[in-house]
C-alpha cells in the first residue's frame, strides 16, 4: 500500500491516534531495540543498500505521451481517455489506461495535488510519532536496509508504473528517499508495519456467499477494509478503473498515489480482498502483498491462476487472500506467509468467512495461528458471521451492507461502538460489494462504511457504453445510507472520539484535571465499551485516586473487552490499584 504509515501502521500517531485502544509504548521500545540490532547488522552489508538506492527501473521499452491535463472544473479533469472526477458521494473516480508507463504518469498528472496531499498527512504522522531527529534519521537508514531487496521481487513493469507515478510526488520529501524509491518503499509500508508490530490493530472482515445462500444463487462477496491513519487520510477515498495495455481491465479501491490492490475485481469477475494474519518479524522486505493482490487481478481469470501468481511471489508477512471468481462460481482463501502456503476451500456450505486467522490445513499445527486465535477478535468475528448468516438467508446486496454495517456483539450484545470485536468497527476506510458473475461493484462512501454505497458495472464502464453515458456508476443500484449516520448515537460517537484525545492527554500530563462530571460525561457518550472506564481508571490511577480507579477498572472488567491481552492488561491494572489500597 502506499502512503500507508511506514513501521507505524496502526500505532496510530498523532491526535486520533490516542482514541485507538492500546498501551504501545512497550511496542515501540521493542520497535526501537530492534532497529538498533537491525542497523549493527546492516552496517556489514552496505554493499546492497548502496546498490538498492540507485536503482531505477529500466523504462526504455515503453512509449510515452507526458500528459497535459485539461482541467474541467474543481473535480474533474481529463487527458486524452482518462479522467478524475468526483461524484456526489464526494468519491474520487479514476480511469486510466496504457503502457506500464504510461499508466503511471497518467495516473501521477491526473492525481498530482491528491497524492501530494496524501504524502502530506502521512509523513506528517510519521513525524508526529517520531519527533526525534535522530530517531527519524534512524528510521530512514533502517528502511534503506531493511528495503534493500524490495526491488527484486517486484514485477518490471510494475515498477515501470511506480516510476511514472513517482514523477509526480512532492519535492519536499526528497530527503527521505528518491522519490521512485519512496513510491516503492511506501508500496511496502502495510507489510512492514504489519510485521514490526507483529499486531493485530485492526481486524478486517471479508465473506463470501453462493447457491442457496443468495437470492439469485450467484457469487455475492463484502469485506471491511478496517484500516485507520485519520480522518483525514480517509477522506480522498479512490475508486479506479485501470485498463492496461496488458492483461485484464480492473476496478481497485484505495487511495491516491497507489497501484497495489487491497480491494478490487476485474473484468473477467475475479475479486480480490486482503486481511492481515498473525506475523513474525522478517529480516528483509520482499513482495508487497497489495502488488500480489494487484497481480491477480490483472493476470488472472480464474481461481486456479490466482492461486498459482500467489504461490510463486515471496512475500515477507501472513496475509489471507479472499479471491472470488465468477467463472468457477466459487471463492477460496489463499493464506500466504514467508515459510508457509496454503488453501482453504469450502465443501457443501457455498459459503467462505475470512476474518484474521488462517483456516487451511497448511497452517493446522501454526502456533502462532493458533495462539492468535485464542488470543485475538478474529474467531469472535468470525462467530458473529456464522449468527449473522443464520439470521439473514439467502442475502442480497442490501443484506450483505447490514451485515457490514453490524456493530453488535454476539446474540445482539452491546459492545461499545468502535470495539474491534463488532464487524463493524466505526474505522473503515472502506466497504465494497461484489457481485462478480453481474460485474458490479459497490463502493462504501464516507463516513466508515456508513454513506451511501455506490454502484459501478465494469461491463459498461470498460466500453464505449461509458464514454456515451458520460458516468461511471448506476445510480439507480445505489444503497441507501445507514440510518444510524442521523442517529444520537453516532453524533455521541463522534463527541467521543474528540474527547478520548482529552482523556488520554490528562493520562499523560498531570497538570490537565478532569473533574468526575466530565469523567462521567466521557463514559456516557460510550457506556457500553471497556475502554471508557479502562482510561478513566489510569487517569485516578496516575492521580493516586486509587478508590476511584479500583471502581473503573471493576467496570471495564465487566464489559466485552477486545483481547485476551487487553483484558490481561486492566486485571493488572486493578491489581496494581488493590495494592496501592491496602
Amino acid at each position: 500500500m502506499t502512503l500507508q504509515p511506514v513501521i507505524l501502521n496502526g500505532m496510530k500517531c498523532s491526535e486520533e491516534s490516542k482514541l485507538i485502544r492500546r498501551d504501545s509504548s512497550y511496542r515501540q521500545n521493542d520497535i526501537w531495540r530492534f532497529l538498533f540490532s537491525i542497523l549493527f547488522i546492516a552496517s556489514f552489508t552496505s554493499c546492497g543498500v548502496r546498490k538498492s538506492i540507485k536503482h531505477l527501473p529500466d523504462v526504455r521499452e515503453y512509449s510515452l505521451e507526458v500528459p497535459k491535463v485539461n482541467k474541467i472544473n474543481d473535480s474533474t479533469f481529463s487527458f486524452n481517455q482518462n479522467y478524475l472526477t468526483k461524484n456526489k458521494q464526494q468519491l474520487w473516480e479514476l480511469y486510466i489506461k496504457g503502457n506500464p508507463l504510461q499508466l503511471g504518469y497518467n495516473n501521477g498528472a491526473l492525481t498530482q495535488s491528491l497524492m501530494q496531499k496524501q504524502e502530506e498527512i502521512f509523513f506528517s504522522k510519521v513525524e508526529g510519532f517520531v519527533p526525534s531527529k535522530f530517531k527519524q534519521n534512524l528510521l530512514r537508514n533502517f528502511l534503506k536496509w531493511y528495503n534493500r531487496k524490495m526491488y527484486l521481487n517486484v514485477r518490471n513493469d510494475f515498477q515501470a508504473e511506480l516510476y511514472g507515478l513517482s514523477q509526480y510526488s512532492s519535492d519536499k520529501y526528497d530527503f527521505i528517499a528518491p522519490k521512485y524509491l519512496r513510491s516503492l518503499y511506501l508500496h511496502g509500508a502495510h507489510d512492514i508495519g504489519h510485521a514490526m508490530q507483529d499486531l493485530m490493530m485492526v481486524g478486517c472482515t471479508s465473506l463470501a456467499v453462493w447457491n442457496e445462500n443468495t437470492e439469485d444463487g450467484d457469487l455475492l462477496i463484502g469485506r471491511n477494509f478496517d484500516f485507520y491513519v485519520g480522518d483525514d487520510f480517509a477522506k480522498n477515498k479512490l475508486v479506479e478503473f485501470v485498463e492496461p495495455e496488458g492483461g485484464i481491465p480492473y476496478l481497485s479501491v484505495s487511495w491516491p498515489g497507489m497501484i497495489g490492490v487491497v480491494s478490487g475485481m476485474n473484468k473477467e469477475g475475479i475479486t480480490v480482498t486482503i486481511n492481515a494474519g498473525k506475523s513474525k518479524i522478517p529480516l528483509t522486505a520482499k513482495t508487497p502483498i497489495s502488488l500480489v493482490t494487484r497481480e491477480i487481478l490483472q493476470y488472472a481469470k480464474n481461481i486456479d491462476e490466482a492461486i498459482a501468481i500467489a504461490k510463486k511471489r515471496k512475500v515477507f508477512v501472513s496475509e489471507s487472500i479472499l479471491v472470488g471468481s465468477a467463472n468457477d462460481k466459487n471463492a477460496v482463501i489463499i493464506e500466504v506467509s514467508p515459510d508457509n502456503f496454503g488453501v482453504y476451500k469450502v465443501e457443501n456450505t457455498n459459503r467462505v468467512f475470512c476474518t484474521n486467522h488462517f483456516q487451511s490445513d497448511a497452517y493446522k499445527n501454526d502456533k502462532r495461528n493458533q495462539k492468535h486465535i485464542i488470543e485475538s477478535h478474529s474467531e469472535y468475528r468470525y462467530e458473529k458471521l456464522q449468527e449473522l448468516l443464520q439470521e439473514n438467508k439467502k442475502l442480497n446486496p442490501e443484506k450483505m451492507a447490514s451485515i457490514l454495517r453490524d456493530k453488535s456483539g454476539l446474540k445482539g450484545e452491546k459492545i461499545g461502538y468502535g470495539n474491534e470485536k463488532a464487524i463493524n468497527q466505526l474505522l473503515a476506510h472502506h466497504a465494497v460489494i461484489f457481485s462478480p458473475q453481474k460485474k458490479l461493484v459497490w463502493v462504501s462512501s464516507n463516513p466508515y462504511q456508513l454513506g451511501e454505497f455506490v454502484c459501478y458495472d465494469l461491463n459498461e464502464i470498460f466500453s464505449e457504453k461509458r464514454l456515451q453515458n458520460g458516468r461511471f456508476s448506476r445510480s439507480e443500484l445505489n444503497i441507501a445510507k445507514d440510518p444510524f449516520i442521523d442517529s444520537p448515537e453516532y453524533e455521541n460517537y463522534e463527541q467521543y472520539k474528540i474527547m478520548s484525545s482529552e482523556v488520554n492527554d490528562a493520562i499523560n500530563n498531570k497538570d490537565i484535571f478532569l473533574t468526575d462530571d466530565l469523567v462521567s460525561y466521557y463514559q456516557s457518550l460510550n457506556p457500553d465499551f471497556w475502554w471508557v472506564y479502562y482510561q478513566s481508571g489510569k487517569y485516578y490511577f496516575n492521580r493516586k485516586e486509587y478508590s476511584k480507579a479500583k471502581v473503573e477498572f471493576e467496570k471495564a472488567l465487566s464489559k466485552e473487552i477486545t483481547t485476551v491481552p487487553d483484558k490481561e492488561n486492566v486485571a493488572k491494572y486493578l491489581k496494581k490499584t488493590l495494592g496501592k489500597l491496602k
